[in-house]
């Protein structure tokens, strides 16, 4: 994949390093000539000059990337790189680092932006994540703030310990998509158990985050469809409904 990064700062560098561990073809645009030498960056390319410039990016042959990420310290530049990436080379994916929270909502699709990476809202993110078990905490936006990726850590007193991923009627715009479950990823199936502890990560538009967050809430009652029963020793069980599934 042939990924232009525009901004060779700390950032735009991180980036690089780990994208080049992947192997793919990564060219850097920066202004100052002086970050080639000190970026220790192996195997890269490099292009000297102003983004903003439609002859700067000529020159990078940006029709070429499959990914563009403007990840300078300035909005502005970040916001006129995305837009030149999608109107004038049809650049298929952009993303736009946000320094400023304030302008959070100019990066969307009307600036050419697909993904927006907000530094302080990520990090806001990544704090409530490892504290909030029971809450859903969202960890990224997608698609120009359509969708975003969320993450629920489940209480140990949960109500859906113990039911299979098919026994719960999910909102219809989320989907689960990974189970973390002592450090290790599962790929979910209808027939997985949920336990305490397991950190679930779905993909959901945001105007369903209100519906899967009031489904996972302590308060949130056991699905109508599945009746709960009380076999001869007392104990709970919880009977899914015939949900169309096979098997």
């Amino acid at each position: 994949m042939k990924v232009v990064i525009v901004g060779a700062g700390s950032v735009g560098s991180s980036i690089a390093r780990e994208l080049l561990a992947h192997r793919h073809e990564i060219l850097l645009i920066d202004l100052k000539p002086e970050v080639i030498g000190r970026s220790g960056l192996r195997g890269a390319h490099w292009l000297v000059g102003d983004a903003c410039e439609l002859s700067t990016l000529q020159d990078a042959k940006l029709e070429d990337a499959d990914v563009v990420v403007s990840a300078t310290g300035d909005d502005k530049v970040n916001l006129v790189v995305s837009l030149l990436a999608k109107t004038e080379f049809g650049v298929g994916r952009t993303v736009g680092r946000v320094n400023n929270p304030k302008n959070d909502w100019m990066f969307d699709d009307s600036w050419g932006v697909d993904v927006a990476v907000n530094t302080p809202q990520l990090m806001t993110a990544l704090v409530e994540e490892a504290v909030e078990i029971g809450d859903l905490v969202r960890l990224l936006t997608l698609q120009t703030g359509v969708s975003s990726l969320v993450e629920f850590t489940v209480p140990h007193d949960s109500y859906v310990i113990g039911l299979t991923v098919g026994d719960i009627e999910w909102p219809e715009d989320a989907t689960l998509v990974a189970i973390l479950r002592d450090q290790a990823p599962i790929t979910p199936s209808r027939d997985d158990v949920i336990d305490g502890g397991d950190e679930l990560f779905f993909v959901t538009t945001i105007a369903a985050e209100d519906e899967l967050r009031a489904l996972l809430s302590p308060e949130s009652p056991v699905d109508e469809r599945h009746p709960v029963t009380s076999d001869q020793h007392g104990h709970e069980n919880h009977v899914p409904a015939d949900d169309g599934f096979d098997g």
